[in-house]
């Protein structure tokens, strides 16, 4: 399967434009090794392009908008989404390699609802009265951050995207997005879709080039009031490091190891079912991807057979196929990171009983793991520690609820947890020892744009969807009126 190479520009300002250099950078196919574009490498002046009209379009025509207007284009996004849907998921399969079924039947649908929901929310955002001592009317106005910069990464590339734009927009900021540079086509469908719809210039800006130079000219930019930023923790620390000069507000999803506990009294094939999409869906390129498997010894080796067996009929194929449920690698510098950390858990005492090598499809070509499965892990070992970023599942066993809960939470990580038990008690009070930002029970991998979602420890801080990411889009001011006589 080979695609024409297309060219695409930066979005700012409402206007399609070149990089100020007239540089571009590659966006390969994970699938085919094909390239599939060519789009800008913005350079500082575009940077500054971008801020200058999104401070302009704040404090112009959409910041003079009523927030009902303001919620009805939002909506309309949602809605153009949809209209577009197949369109977009092939754009999102082409340049993440994720199957097709996951971005037409998921991920677009998801994406749209997060902006809809959002659109409701745009005229209820409201302050309060104070009842404060004397004679005085007290009250808060909830009013917007100002020019924020999504730095989105390469495994959810549009669904990430909506997360941040969507109560963005909402809440009357504007925005400028930075997609990973090799998935930047559905941020760049996205701005197709805001000018459609009536998005005033400047609202939303789409900057498109490597990470580590413009996502720090962002970073670095005094005209920008806000980073929110989903990716590694590494890369975490330093937008943190870098917004102290500026003071900017900052909200970051960061990295994740999650575990995954089956205690013996668990629905054991439905916890099956669970560890295999906990870790095989979006190929394991999932922040909160199940991907440390706690089980009782008293079932563990059963139950690691059954999940290898099931691992070792899942068959990479052709992301373009609506068939295929785990697709390829999104680049060839994941694939390699994967292979490193399958070798490494070998040379450490792992045992591998599913997977281990790379896949063929037929082409010859793609960036395509086996799902992988490694049993005797151990807490110290770095497969249980570090954050693979692929479809590997490190199984762990412990011998009662104590040290499962131990076990879970012996990470610098603390983004998602789940637990597998058919007696109800002992489910909510492991809940509540994990740390972590969303533990689910006797499921996996459920979201809702309603439900808030985000990180403890090493996997940062602020939520996002649901009420409470509103309030990463808003600052609270408080008025004084004196009414004495």
């Amino acid at each position: 399967m080979t695609t024409a190479v297309t060219r695409k520009q930066l979005f700012i300002n409402n206007d399609w434009r070149d990089a100020a250099g007239g540089k571009t950078i590659e966006v390969v196919n994970p699938a085919t090794e094909d390239v599939i574009a060519e789009v800008a490498s913005a350079e500082q002046s575009d940077v500054d392009a971008a801020v200058a009209a999104a401070r302009a379009a704040l404090d112009g025509p959409w910041g003079k908008m009523s927030a009902r207007e303001r919620g009805t284009l939002v909506w309309k996004i949602g809605e153009r989404l949809m209209e577009r849907a197949d369109e977009i998921a092939r754009l999102e399969t082409l340049h993440n390699g994720k199957p097709i079924f996951e971005s037409r039947q998921i991920e677009v649908p998801a994406s749209a609802e997060c902006f809809q929901y959002y659109a409701g929310w745009a005229d209820k955002i409201h302050g309060e009265t104070v009842p404060v001592k004397g004679n005085y009317l007290t009250y808060t106005l909830r009013e917007p951050v100002g020019v924020i910069a999504a730095i989105v990464p390469w495994n959810f590339p549009l669904l990430l995207t909506s997360w941040k734009v969507a109560p963005a927009l909402a809440c009357g900021n504007t925005v400028i997005i930075k997609p990973a540079s090799q998935t930047p086509l559905t941020a760049i469908a996205l701005a197709e879709v805001a000018k459609d719809v009536g998005l005033p210039p400047g609202v939303l800006n789409v900057i498109t080039g490597p990470g580590s130079k413009v996502g720090q000219m962002l970073v670095d930019h005094p005209g920008i009031d806000k980073i929110a930023f989903t990716g590694d923790t590494s890369t975490g620390r330093q937008i943190m490091r870098g917004s102290a000069e500026s003071l900017k507000r900052i909200t970051l999803e960061l990295g994740g190891k999650s575990p995954n506990i089956v205690f013996p009294d668990a629905d054991l094939d439905a916890a099956i079912r669970g560890a295999t999409t906990g870790i095989f869906y979006g190929k394991g390129e999932v922040c909160a991807a199940g991907s440390r498997l706690l089980v009782d010894k008293s079932i563990k080796n059963e139950f690691i057979d059954k999940v290898a067996a099931r691992a070792k009929k899942m068959a990479p194929g052709d992301p373009m196929d609506p068939k295929t449920r785990l697709g390829a690698i999104s680049s060839k510098k994941q694939l390699e990171t994967d292979l490193r950390y399958i070798e490494t858990a070998k040379k450490e005492g792992a045992t591998l009983v599913a997977g281990g090598a790379r896949a063929d499809i037929g082409t010859g070509k793609g960036y395509f793991l086996q799902p992988t499965v490694f049993d005797g892990v151990t807490p110290s070992m770095t497969i249980a520690r570090e954050e693979v970023f692929g479809p590997v599942l490190a199984a762990i066993e412990f011998a009662d609820v104590d040290e499962a809960i131990a076990r879970a939470n012996d990470s610098s990580y603390g983004l998602a947890a789940a637990v597998w038990t058919k007696d109800i008690k002992k489910a909510h009070y492991v809940a509540r020892k994990l740390q972590a930002g969303t533990v689910w029970i006797n499921t996996y991998n459920i979201y809702d744009t309603a439900a808030p979602f985000g990180g403890y420890k090493h996997s940062g801080f602020g939520r996002e969807m649901s009420v409470h990411a509103l309030e990463h889009y808003t600052q609270v001011k408080t008025v004084w009126v004196d009414l004495n006589q």
